[in-house]
């Protein structure tokens, strides 16, 4: 995918705000085009965190603010830039958030500050590096809870901003039993003695930062706690299911670009006497595509009716994963040769199919949606 710098016509700049609370919901687009014009450079993914921080649209920002951001970065930037936004804004950042309000100082709010400002950038780490992989009540990496101190042993795998995150935020368990309050959050930063990065070998997501992280006896004291031992993968749950709902918003914003992309192309092909969009079964193939892209949105908007949001975020993300491959692949069968160029549609294609794996692998979410078989067909959740 190429690097798309803001064309002529985006708002112009605006002054950074002190938070994200402090301007209305429908300026986070000007603000967002603005701040990525202050970054200079789309492709950097810890420049446009910067600038996003400058302008007040990582402190507080809620889940209604989501659209407008990720839709203006997707415009703009690289798909593995907006994951590493993503990420942050929508789990690692919030998950700070609820806990530095709850103590005096030390490192979890002053690393939530930063990071709130743009100063300090964040890697989620969940996934574990060897045996369960996203099978997290089985997760291998350890928090041996000493006294005053923590020592973390494990590793986690393909983590996006590993390799440009001066943070980890590390699920770890902390006790050896099977049950969901095994677990606990650790602040871990990168360059602490025992933390090694290893970046993973990927062309497709530029700027994600993707890698895997090990750590090695590291030794922290107690305040780099992120909540309460035990609370670790309830504190999980909660957030998860926001990152899913900002992966379903991306994706609808990936859907809008591409379809309109399609559809002037289309228009602009000679075909027989015409055009390719004057085709009646070219019309229809791509009238598929916009029913496809009309579920991503109302997956969406039942997410936030919902009143089971996990629930919610498991039908969403698997709707969102089929739903965006069936656009993109038929896309890219519309605009045949001109697909498979450098900055083409079958990359953007291949490098959106994380979507079926970050954030919960389509498998999981399936095998979750029918443990609730008997609520889904006893109510409409939608």
């Amino acid at each position: 995918m190429s690097d798309r710098g803001p064309g002529a016509g985006t708002a112009t700049a605006v002054p950074p705000a002190a938070g994200a609370g402090s301007y209305p919901v429908e300026d986070v687009a000007t603000r967002t085009g603005a701040a990525i014009r202050a970054a200079g450079t789309p492709s950097d993914a810890r420049a446009v965190w910067r600038a996003l921080g400058g302008h007040g649209l990582l402190d507080g920002a809620g889940p209604e603010r989501l659209p407008a951001l990720l839709g203006v970065l997707d415009e703009h930037c690289p798909v593995g830039v907006v994951l590493s936004v993503c990420v942050q804004v929508a789990s690692a950042l919030p998950l700070l958030r609820e806990h530095a309000e709850a103590v005096d100082g030390g490192p979890v709010s002053a690393v939530h500050r930063a990071a709130a400002r743009g100063a300090a950038t964040l890697a989620l780490a969940a996934t574990d590096r060897a045996g369960s992989g996203s099978d997290l009540m089985n997760l291998g990496t350890t928090a041996q809870l000493n006294g005053d101190d923590v020592i973390l042993d494990g590793g986690k795998r393909w983590i996006t901003n590993a390799t440009t995150a001066d943070h980890a935020l590390v699920l770890a368990r902390h006790r050896p039993q099977p049950h969901f309050t095994s677990f606990v959050w650790v602040l871990a930063p990168i360059e602490a003695p025992g933390v090694r990065v290893t970046a993973t070998e990927d062309d497709l997501l530029p700027g994600a930062g993707l890698g895997d992280i090990e750590f090695d006896g590291v030794r922290l004291d107690r305040s780099h706690l992120i909540g309460r031992a035990g609370r670790g993968m309830v504190n999980f749950a909660r957030h998860i299911t926001t990152e899913r709902y900002a992966g379903g918003v991306w994706a609808a914003a990936i859907c809008r670009r591409v379809l309109a992309d399609t559809q002037r192309r289309l228009a602009a092909r000679p075909l027989g006497a015409g055009h390719a969009w004057d085709n009646a079964a070219i019309r229809e193939r791509f009238a598929r595509c916009l029913v496809e892209s009309w579920r991503i949105g109302a997956a969406c908007a039942a997410y936030r009716d919902s009143p089971d949001p996990m629930v919610a975020s498991m039908l969403l993300k698997t709707s969102v994963a089929e739903s965006l491959d069936l656009v993109l692949g038929e896309c890219g069968r519309l605009l045949g040769a001109d697909a498979y160029g450098d900055a083409g549609l079958a990359r953007l294609r291949a490098a959106t199919a994380m979507f079926a794996t970050a954030g919960g692998a389509t498998g999981a979410m399936l095998a979750g949606i029918a443990d609730h078989a008997g609520d889904l067909l006893g109510r409409r959740p939608w």
